[in-house]
């Protein structure tokens, strides 16, 4: 049975998740449930859970998005339908209508779409898909959710009769309107509406005059508004009408109200699967927006969070745009308590408190911002002791509140429990609260727990390198600027820094030396080498990643130039074949040179044939002799590149053709700007652009700078300005 206390909640910020989480609620009602989500007690339940957001925040990288899952509250409808013979107002139809219709959508989509979403189709597949509920009120309301006219013959009576009267009323109402106007009676505005109906506004001194009911009067007493007499009759006779409206209406609403009534169930169940819906979507958003996932879940006793974000902080930098430290947590059963030491200020709580918060959404169904390849096993504790704990209100010191919280903790922990424990063993003498802080952790050790300390006291180290399942673990510190790296690294135990930072902080030499004398020489050398060990680790850690940062660039470097040397090679290449053709040429030239000098001196025609004819030969020697076979085979190749590039320009063509159709048809179908003066303009047919300076009929006079032309309108194009 898992169970995690309120007090390790507040401790890890949890409440500040769900805050942040229900703003992202679409509802009134999802968003009261997820202030109030607590850690699941159900492993079974748990896991559904965490599939159905993951589901959810898949859908919003898929082309099958979830439908709509808003709606407005139906908790008052769902208790007037409790009670015989109370009938509900046309405004709560409307809201049953749209939860019913929204849920049915849902139901049949996940329905359709159950290879997607498997565990939200399983939570849908308890509930009953129907359109009755919407069919009954369909078949009284209209879509703007008023009563039909046809609801029943009775009503269609009354409104047909209330149409007949209304006319009625406003031609009597328009006959003596003229009348009263025409003998000036009336005041400059002629008519008004008081209490919903149309008066006359006649001017204080000719009331008397004008036959009929007044229904008040102006401010000042100057205008009296009267409902003419030969439409009074008629306003009667409305009324009536609308009070037997009114009457059926009701009578309508109740038959509604009971055939509703038998849903009731089926209603409740939708408002809750709808605003289950709402918490898991606004869970997937939150996921969505720290990059959270869904880690693999083991059964094997083991926390491996590979870089690893404090969800609020990763928001709160990512608003400040500054960076958020990832970091990467790894505890299994043969290192399964770590101590975590070093300076204030460098993480240690930070570090400890993504740990637990981590843990913390994850079992309570929430995805977390950790690696894909992270993985943790579920655990049925998370006790903390985070923070200045001093209880005012029952007059405990700080210390006497922790050891009433590791009392609790002795009496709760065992091979099940993650413990997290800040400034373990402080508030007390620092020999004797280190010796009993020392006992505690042994205690813990033997249950086999899970836990992460900070602390400053080196007997606390100590153990944790000495017991075989503990480990020591400190925060990266620049050993120059003493400025914190954030990022843990297990297996070295930190440095407090204590003179270090005194002396950075510009307290006297002088006097941080006195404070080393009155300390035990074997403390000082021993957290002495503990800084310098640690000095070293980040030099190592700087010098790994320049080393990093050299090789990168150094592959870099090699790529380019393998490249360039390609490139050369290729050229090389090139000129290399150049030279050869150009050697050729050049052998060939002065050969026919020696041949015609021979034929000059000799004038032997035959010697000279013979010599060319043999240069000839040996030059064709040299070339490949092409078949007749490979000569047709290259000219169906040649043949088919033709054909396929004749093809190609033909589509180009024929596409090309159509883009201009297409701009035509546009450009001819494009509503056509209404031009005024001060408008940029271009003649259809022109490139010159100007303004028009004035308008006169059909003709713009348009301003190109250097000369001013008349237009006709028709002849110009609107130019959008820049």
């Amino acid at each position: 049975m898992i169970s995690i206390n309120t007090k390790t909640q507040q401790d890890l910020q949890f409440q500040t998740v769900l805050e942040t989480i229900s703003e992202l609620c679409v509802t009134e009602i999802g968003n009261e449930k997820t202030l109030n989500i607590k850690p699941f007690k159900n492993q079974e339940e748990l896991m559904q859970a965490l599939l159905q957001t993951s589901e959810y925040r898949a859908s919003f990288d898929n082309n099958n998005a979830l439908p709509n899952h808003g709606f407005e509250p139906i908790t008052n409808e769902i208790k007037f339908l409790g009670i015989e013979d109370s009938f509900l107002e046309l405004q709560s139809f409307k809201k049953i209508h749209s939860i019913s219709e929204n849920t049915n959508i849902l139901l049949q989509f996940l329905k359709k779409f159950q290879d997607y979403y498997p565990a939200l189709y399983l939570k849908s597949s308890e509930i009953e898909i129907t359109k009755e509920i919407t069919k009954l009120i369909d078949s009284v309301l209209d879509k703007y959710g008023e009563v039909k006219d046809d609801a029943t013959p009775t009503l269609l009576d009354i409104r047909r009769n209330m149409n007949s009267v209304r006319g009625k009323v406003n031609q009597s109402f328009g006959l003596a309107l003229s009348q009263y106007n025409g003998l000036g009676y009336l005041d400059e505005i002629k008519e008004t509406v008081v209490e919903n109906r149309r008066v006359l506004a006649v001017l204080a001194m000719y009331r008397r005059k004008v036959k009929g009911s007044i229904l008040g009067s102006s401010k000042t007493g100057s205008i009296a508004y009267i409902e003419p007499e030969s439409t009074l009759h008629y306003s009667r006779e409305l009324a009536n009408l609308e009070y037997e409206e009114r009457e059926e209406i009701i009578k309508i609403l109740k038959t509604l109200t009971n055939s509703i009534r038998p849903f009731l169930p089926l209603l409740i169940q939708y408002q809750e699967f709808l605003s289950d819906v709402d918490v898991i979507a606004a869970k997937a958003k939150y996921a969505r927006k720290i990059n959270g996932l869904l880690p693999n879940i083991t059964e094997e006793r083991k926390i491996y969070f590979r870089d690893a974000y404090h969800p609020i902080l990763y928001l709160t930098n990512k608003a400040k745009k500054e960076i958020t430290y990832p970091q990467t947590f790894d505890f299994n059963n043969d290192n399964r308590i770590v101590v975590i030491s070093g300076p204030n200020a460098g993480g240690k709580t930070i570090s400890m408190k993504t740990v637990g918060l981590l843990q913390l959404m994850l079992q309570s169904g929430m995805l977390i911002p950790v690696h894909e390849r992270s993985e943790t096993c579920l655990f049925d504790r998370i006790m903390t002791d985070i923070g200045d704990n001093q209880s005012i209100e029952n007059h405990l010191s700080t210390y006497s509140y922790r050891l009433k919280n590791m009392n609790y903790f002795l009496k709760k922990c065992n091979s099940k429990t993650l413990f997290l424990i800040d400034e373990f063993g402080t508030g007390s003498d620092p020999e004797l609260g280190g010796a009993l802080a020392e006992v505690f952790l042994e205690e813990f050790y033997q249950r086999e727990a899970f836990g992460i300390i900070t602390t400053h006291y080196s007997n606390l180290k100590m153990l944790a390198n000495e017991l075989p399942s503990a480990t020591n673990a400190n925060m990266l510190f620049d050993e120059k600027s003493l400025e914190p790296m954030y990022k843990l690294v297990l297996g070295q135990a930190g440095s407090s820094f204590t003179f270090e930072v005194a002396q950075k902080n510009g307290i006297p030499y002088g006097l941080i030396n006195r404070a080393k004398k009155k300390i035990e020489g074997g403390k000082v050398r021993f957290d002495k080498t503990i800084a310098n060990l640690q000095k070293e680790r980040s030099k190592l850690e700087k010098t790994s990643q320049n080393l990093k940062e050299e090789e990168t660039k150094a592959r870099e470097e090699s790529k380019k130039l393998e490249n360039i040397n390609a490139k050369i090679q290729d050229k090389l290449e090139r000129y290399q074949e150049l030279y050869d053709a150009n050697q050729r040429l050049v052998y060939m030239g002065q050969k026919i040179d020696d041949i015609s000098e021979k034929y000059f001196n000799n004038k032997n025609k035959k010697e000279l044939i013979g010599e060319f004819l043999k240069m000839v030969e040996i030059e064709n020697s040299k070339r490949k002799k092409i078949t007749a076979k490979e000569k047709k085979e290259k000219e169906i190749i040649v043949k088919e590149v033709i054909e396929e590039v004749k093809v190609k320009v033909e589509e180009i063509r024929k596409e090309k053709k159509e883009k201009k159709l297409k701009a035509k048809i546009e450009e001819e179908n494009k509503p056509k700007v209404i031009l005024k003066v001060g408008d940029r303009v271009r003649m259809i047919d022109g490139k010159s652009i100007g303004t028009i300076d004035s308008i006169e009929k059909n003709k713009a006079t348009v301003n190109y700078g250097i000369f001013t032309s008349k237009v006709s309108l028709d002849q110009l194009e609107y130019i959008q300005p820049k």
